[in-house]
């Protein structure tokens, strides 16, 4: 038989159940229901439901049909006015799979009674979330609680050894199946202390524009808890109104209805991992939400797993500290984006989740399972807790999960729980910034002052120094820097004039190269060299002037050469004293001797 595609809606006073069947008979069809109980035959389609509150039949029940293949059954409420709970929990209100043995090992028994049901309700208020528990030391290795169990509730063991090849895949702890929780802690333990890496966090930490526009995005249960909130004061607010804030759609309702609904049977302290579990789950869901801003991606599947303790070690905790201390380590060691403010996003985040309700919590377990099931490795996480979850939250204790949000919203996670030592870590790399602002401000400083040219007053300063200075030297070191000063107007512009010469080619009259500083004088006049051994050049240049004009004085006085060696059949003393003569007509002082 199939089971078809089915949803339910109340008013005040009727139940609504919509069937869809597109290839039924409608010649063929069947519907009994009886206080919780409700069958639908329709070939090839059956649907039986336990409903989450009494219907009655008294001649208001009626049906139709519409020609797409859609069944609509309304049925009178027993209790006019009454609310029923869970509508959207389709898995949940499917009848559970029975046994096929002829006696079963372990037998649900009915429903409770109302005693039963305040009993239990008592318990649950006195459920301490924060109690400290120690592992129990002797060993409880045995064919009901093997040492390497994991799973949702510690129920499976023995998978990983049939998978060995997908499980580094999946998990980082190896071989699962023989190693013990405490075992499993300490390996994790370790290995977050092994990656912890100050340069990316610190990284993070100065460099957080992309940090700050992550935390900008809002997920649709934020604008849902505004919703929630805002409408708690109203007196038609009820949990009718609360499980209708949230909305699945047709796939998650698809893979509701697939789903086979089944009991788990857990004590209290199993009960207790479960919702620790659950917490951690969801704190690396929201964390991933958030750096994806909703737009899943091919990291998606590692970014949950790796983050989640339970997902990634198989862990189990026993108190909510350790479920926010590990997820705050993990955070900081393997994402992309480690930073805290990341970390708090996501608990605020869980505890909206967790305040919304059942509703809440399932969506977002369904698109994990969605987002596991499209990834190759991660499927098995789906078989191991994400299926299990999904069932068993549509009939969880709403006050507990209350109960569960309060205690993860009232724990204290600081930077220093994690033990990384950030609070050291943050304070010198602050120091370390501040001295090198510090220096880089100097260095601007002094290349302002470089570059700003000389104040009225330090230009006074200056030149009364140097007149005290000048006073205070012998009279013959005054006169000779008072003739340096004077004369230095003339030998200076001269200076620049030879330099600039010096590196053209000179010829002499008789057309032959001279070194590029042979330079011709006229006279060997004392004034002249007087003037150059006061003024401020260099010894060098004097002594390379001195040497230039005895050259060109010995050219001056060659004797006279053949008219075969001149080339131009002239006598070489009539050439000797039209030179003479041209130099006699120039002004006295320092010439050249161009070709």
């Amino acid at each position: 038989m199939i089971t078809p595609a089915f949803e339910l809606s109340q008013d005040p006073d009727f139940l609504t159940i919509t069937i869809k069947v597109p290839y039924a008979r409608v010649s063929e069809l069947e519907v009994y229901f009886e206080g919780k109980l409700f069958r639908f035959y329709a070939k090839p389609y059956f649907l039986r439901l336990t409903l989450p509150g009494r219907v009655v039949e008294d001649g208001r029940e009626k049906a139709s049909y519409h020609d797409s293949g859609i069944f609509t059954i309304h049925l009178p409420k027993e209790i006019p006015g009454e609310t029923f709970d869970g509508l959207d929990m389709l898995t949940a209100l499917l009848a559970p799979k029975k046994s096929r043995s002829a006696k079963p090992l372990v037998e649900e028994m009915g429903a409770p009674d109302e005693e039963n049901m305040e009993a239990e309700e008592e318990e649950e208020e006195e459920f301490d979330w924060e109690i400290e528990q120690t592992l129990q030391e002797e060993s409880t290795e045995g064919p009901l609680c093997p040492s390497g169990a994991y799973g949702f509730g510690n129920q499976k063991s023995e998978v990983f050894r049939r998978l060995q090849d997908e499980l580094n895949e999946v998990v980082d702890i190896k071989n699962p199946d023989i190693t013990p929780v405490a075992e499993r802690r300490e390996k994790r333990l370790a290995a977050e202390a092994a990656k912890f890496d100050p340069d990316h966090y610190l990284a993070d930490f100065f460099e957080d524009e992309a940090i700050h526009r992550l935390l900008k995005y809002k997920p649709w249960w934020v604008n849902t808890y505004k919703l929630m909130m805002n409408s708690q004061g109203s007196r038609s607010w009820s949990k009718c109104n609360q499980s209708a804030l949230v909305s699945f759609t047709e796939d998650e309702k698809e893979q509701l209805r697939k789903f086979t609904n089944r009991t788990f049977l857990l004590d209290k302290r199993t009960s207790q991992q479960v919702y620790l579990s659950l917490a951690d789950i969801l704190l690396a869901y929201c964390y991933e939400v958030c750096v994806t801003e909703g737009e899943h991606n091919v990291e998606s599947p590692w970014n949950i797993r790796k983050l989640s303790s339970t997902l990634c070690w198989l862990e189990s905790f026993t108190n909510i500290s350790e479920v926010l201390v590990s997820f705050g380590r993990r955070v900081l060691c393997y994402p992309l984006c480690r930073h805290f403010s990341l970390v708090m996003r996501a608990l605020n985040d869980t505890v909206m989740i967790l305040q919304l309700g059942k509703s809440a919590i399932l969506k977002c377990l369904l698109d994990i399972h969605k987002i596991f099931r499209e990834n190759d490795p991660a499927y098995i996480l789906n078989d191991l807790y994400i299926t299990d979850y999904c069932i068993w939250i549509q009939k969880a204790k709403s006050k507990k999960l209350v109960a569960l949000a309060e205690c993860v919203q009232k724990a204290e996670l600081s930077k220093g729980k994690l033990g990384f030592e950030l609070d050291e870590l943050e304070t010198a790399a602050l120091l370390v910034q501040e001295e090198e602002n510090e220096l880089k401000a100097v260095d601007a400083g002094n290349t302002k002052q470089q570059l700003l040219p000389p104040s009225r007053e330090a230009v006074s300063e200056s030149e009364d120094s140097s007149s005290t200075s000048s006073y205070q030297t012998g009279d013959s070191d005054s006169d000779e820097q008072e003739s340096s000063a004077s004369e230095d107007g003339e030998i200076n512009p001269l200076q620049r004039t030879l330099q600039g010469e010096r590196t053209a080619p000179l010829t002499d009259d008789n057309g032959l190269r001279q070194d590029p500083g042979a330079l011709t004088l006229e006279g060997s006049n004392e004034k002249s060299k007087a003037s150059l051994r006061s003024t401020s050049v260099s010894g060098k240049l004097i002594e390379e002037l001195e040497k230039q004009m005895q050259t060109a004085v010995r050219l001056t006085e060659q004797p006279k050469a053949p008219s075969s060696l001149r080339g131009d059949g002239q006598d070489r003393s009539s050439t000797s004293q039209e030179v003479e003569a041209g130099c006699a007509a120039q002004p006295r002082g320092l010439s050249f001797t161009g070709p």
